[in-house]
């Protein structure tokens, strides 16, 4: 069954317009909180938010849907998608609630939803939970908030601490951090701080509506800027909910979630802790990341786009090590879902052991690779547009073993993604305008 509400990273909206309107949040709370009472005499849930104007309002009309259900609400205030998820592990909470939009501009927000097990709640859960809310059974109540309480920060940055690499020291490193306005702008410097690096910090100033503002992972240009300014070894991007790292490196060179891997498998399998022998990624990931993998005897394996399929995907082969090229990047021996803080710690203990991020992410042939968003109308399946089908077919031919395409909508927005990577910019360019067009005609908005 289509889901509804839930996409690939929660329910996503805009502010006061459904399904983010009080209506709809409260019986959201209601519908968590009657599904966790079952469970236990006294089930908690633990709320966080990034730094959009919007996350308080949002937050305490969940709080009172989960109140009318008998659950019990713990802020965690502003922190980041990751924290909650390894808080709630960690502090044994029935569940988690995250109210972000990620990398979206700030007039969007969403909420995700954790389950005590610091995973995202499976598709069949998620079904349940929006039959129930869709269900309007429930009327709103006043809207309710707890104040946020600081030892839950102190939790997370301790774990985080205990992530360094064996033999890995940040004293004296220089690194500059893009914080975009978001949920890292007073936990990343003060992690880094504390583990001895000299931090420089930008966009750490949210006012409620910068957050991802021509800054962050989505722009880092000048992130790239300033670290070749101040002489860092080192540059990272966070997004809004800073589930996301992105690199540069002393040089200057963006170093994406296809990068990151590479310099983490090679590590690992240099210390026989690579589990399975396998890299997991999605679709997206670059052919070049696959080729130089597999000279160096490991295999990528390719899930659908979303961390909790790269998730799924890891557990299903006892593998530890998986990812995005977005940046989202999972350490399964250390945390259930992307975590950008942690990415970053793993990164700068990785350059502060073996030297330069150029050099660890050596050999990578980056393939030319488009991605084009197109607005549509509707979402049938792609493969049944007989114009998108026959543009596809014949692309495919073209291209062989030296290229590859992915077509997909959006799990989030009104959108299909169409993605094309070739060894020739050429083939790319033709391949790309093609696919798009064929989409406007079929479906554009």
């Amino acid at each position: 069954m289509a889901k509804q509400l839930f996409g690939t990273d929660g329910i996503r909206g805009v502010p006061g317009e459904y399904p983010l309107d009080d209506a709809t949040l409260f019986r959201t709370g209601s519908a968590l909180g009657r599904f966790l009472k079952p469970g236990g005499a006294s089930p908690r849930v633990l709320i966080g938010m990034d730094t959009r104007e919007s996350g308080p309002h949002i937050a305490g009309e969940l709080a009172s849907g989960l109140a009318s259900a008998g659950v019990a609400a713990v802020s965690a205030g502003v922190i980041t998608t990751p924290g909650v998820a390894r808080l709630v592990r960690q502090k044994k909470f029935s569940a988690g609630v995250v109210i972000s939009a990620s990398h979206n501009p700030y007039h969007d927000n969403g909420v995700k939803l954790f389950a005590s097990t610091g995973m995202k709640f499976a598709d069949e859960i998620e079904e349940k939970l929006e039959a129930e809310i869709l269900s309007g059974k429930v009327e709103p109540a006043e809207a309710m908030w707890l104040d946020a309480d600081p030892a839950l920060d102190a939790a997370y940055l301790e774990f985080l601490r205990g992530r360094l690499l064996p033999g890995a020291s940040l004293s004296g490193m220089k690194l500059v951090l893009d914080c975009a306005n978001g949920a890292a702008f007073r936990l990343g410097p003060e992690l880094f701080r504390s583990l001895g690096a000299d931090v420089v910090a930008i966009n750490d100033s949210p006012d409620g509506r910068n957050i991802n503002a021509n800054c962050g992972s989505l722009h880092p240009e000048g992130l790239q800027e300033r670290v070749k300014a101040e002489r860092a070894a080192l540059g990272v991007a966070f997004d809004g909910d800073a589930d996301r790292a992105l690199f540069v490196s002393a040089s200057g060179r963006m170093v994406n979630g296809d990068g990151t891997l590479l310099a983490m498998a090679r590590y690992l399998k240099s210390t026989k802790e690579l589990k399975c022998g396998r890299v997991v990624s999605t679709t997206m990931a670059n052919l070049g990341l696959e080729r130089v993998l597999a000279a160096e005897g490991l295999a990528l394996v390719r899930a659908d786009v979303g961390d909790r399929y790269v998730l799924e995907e890891m557990l299903r082969g006892g593998c530890n090590l998986g990812g995005e090229q977005s940046g989202h990047i999972i350490f399964l021996d250390d945390a259930t879902t992307g975590d950008g803080l942690l990415t970053a710690v793993k990164i700068a203990s990785l350059v502060a052991l073996r030297g330069p991020l150029d050099q660890l992410v050596q050999g990578l042939k980056v393939f030319p690779q488009t991605i084009r968003n197109v607005k549509v109308r509707s979402k049938p399946p792609l493969e049944s547009l007989p114009e998108v089908a026959r543009t596809l077919a014949e692309a495919t031919r073209a291209l062989g073993d030296s290229g590859r395409i992915v077509l997909r909508y959006s799990g989030t927005e009104p959108k299909a993604r169409v993605m094309v990577e070739a060894e020739r910019a050429e083939d790319v360019e033709r391949w790309t305008a093609a696919l798009v067009a064929a989409i406007q005609t079929a479906l554009g908005a």
